[in-house]
């Protein structure tokens, strides 16, 4: 999909979640990486869920996105490091 034909009109507040195991850094990490392309980020607005079994956690940081390119990046970040397996 071409960056002007996205259905996203910017700036937004968009919703980022990334998952991994339930590591006592992995909230942290994800939220500094957040932080790298959102500045502003308040960590208090970070959602941490534990899986039912409690082996794996999700952080949901929903940020003010101004364009696709800082998504982009930010998505490329995040499922970059060694901690997160998945990104949504």
């Amino acid at each position: 999909m071409v960056a002007q034909d996205s259905p996203l009109r910017f700036p937004c507040d968009f919703p980022v979640k990334a998952m991994g195991a339930a590591v006592p850094q992995f909230a942290a990490e994800v939220v500094a990486v957040v932080r790298r392309h959102v500045p502003d980020f308040d960590a208090a607005r970070a959602e941490i869920r534990a899986s039912s079994a409690g082996r794996y956690l999700s952080v949901t940081c929903t940020v003010r996105a101004t364009s696709r390119s800082q998504l982009d990046a930010l998505y490329r970040d995040l499922t970059g490091h060694p901690l997160v397996k998945v990104v949504l």
